[in-house]
């Protein structure tokens, strides 16, 4: 989600009638994760030019084992250039960020061939205005698979797609009705629903995070209480396998007055059968309207959480939300700054084994932000 072209909500409470018991510990034999060490940070000079594109906006990113390299996505709507992801290198290992290299730009495409249009351009050009706001290697096939949010106000349902390596069209993931938005009524909030996407470590299911409540299932965060978003599990034809209800932060600070503030799920990644990572990100406006970000990592337990996905509404609901547990606050991380991180992807194992985990902002296009990717080393316990 950008948070600039978010238009400022006022919110109701929202009282969840959910148990608040935690699911239990994991299973034995689970990989135990204890929390992040920082390695090291690097940015991307504010509107970049490469090959012709305006490098910002980037909100996914993952990395490829097999090539050694990593796709880090734009969710630029066409509107600087057209809906692309780029290839580059990283080069780290576990005491040192050296560098970040882009290699390559491809534009993501639609079915007929041709690359997505800005809103300026619909209905011109037809087709549709994409959001894309996550991107995943597909680990079987070798192609990649990114979830757009759709645009409400020209009335596009937010999708999931898969493509070839160079961003051609091979299909969209066929969804339960819950996800077709019915405005004021049910399915996902418009610039509040596919922001999270990863695949299943064996690669035949895909998770979707939601970043905020569904409309049916009660009202936003605030900086008072918290919200519910759901976590959905599919298998490669859409077919949806599981659902769990996931406990959203309030919202991490207090806006100015008639200003803007928000919480929600920025990424998503799966650790095992049942263990994910969910990366919450607050963004609250001062009185001069610049965003202060505020991000948490998250370790979540579905183990023992409820199966949703038959759940009309949250709302006076009786179920179990899903286990989590705080990784690290990157605002205590010791950084000079922490922008709006939305990205999120394994790396490499470093030279001692452990996991390296790789973070990536999205700068809204905006010269008040940057564009930061930081890498940490995952500590086993």
């Amino acid at each position: 989600m950008s948070i600039a072209a978010v238009v400022p909500l006022l919110v109701a409470a929202l009282a969840l009638s959910a148990c608040a018991a935690a699911p239990p510990p994991a299973p034995a034999g689970d990989e135990p994760l204890a929390g992040l060490r920082l390695i090291g940070e690097q940015r991307i000079p504010y509107r970049q030019v490469f090959q012709g594109t305006v490098v910002g906006g980037l909100s996914g990113i993952d990395y490829d084992a097999a090539s050694r390299s990593w796709i880090i996505e734009s969710d630029d709507r066409s509107e600087y250039s057209p809906a692309r992801f780029y290839t580059a290198r990283l080069d780290y290992d576990d005491q040192q960020f050296r560098a970040v290299t882009l290699e390559a730009v491809d534009l993501l495409r639609q079915a007929d061939g041709s690359s997505y249009p800005s809103a300026a351009e619909y209905p011109a050009r037809g087709g549709e205005v994409a959001d894309v706001e996550a991107i995943r290697f597909d680990p079987l096939d070798g192609g990649i698979w990114y979830a757009s949010e759709g645009n409400g106000p020209l009335g596009m349902a937010p999708f999931i797609r898969q493509a070839a390596a160079d961003g051609g069209y091979r299909r969209q993931l066929p969804l339960p009705a819950m996800f077709t938005p019915v405005p004021q009524v049910s399915g996902p909030r418009s610039n509040l629903s596919f922001e999270g996407l990863s695949f299943a470590p064996d690669g035949q299911s895909l998770w979707l995070g939601m970043e905020a409540p569904m409309q049916q299932d009660g009202a936003l965060a605030t900086p008072e209480h918290g919200a519910v978003s759901r976590f959905s599990r599919f298998d490669r034809s859409g077919r949806m396998l599981a659902q769990y209800a996931y406990p959203l932060d309030p919202v991490q600070g207090v806006p100015a007055p008639g200003r803007f503030g928000d919480n929600g799920v920025a990424e998503i990644l799966a650790l095992d059968t049942h263990r994910l990572l969910a990366l919450e990100r607050s963004g609250v406006q001062d009185a001069g309207g610049r965003f202060e970000f505020h991000i948490r990592l998250y370790l979540v337990e579905l183990a023992g959480a409820s199966d949703i996905g038959t759940y009309a509404t949250l709302q006076g609901a009786v179920y179990r939300p899903a286990g989590k547990r705080l990784l690290l606050d990157l605002n205590a991380a010791g950084l000079d700054r922490v922008d709006n991180l939305e990205g999120m992807s394994w790396g490499p194992r470093l030279r001692n084994g452990h996991r390296s985990l790789v973070l990536v902002s999205d700068d809204n296009f905006s010269p008040q932000q940057v564009t930061q990717l930081l890498v940490f080393e995952v500590l086993p316990q």
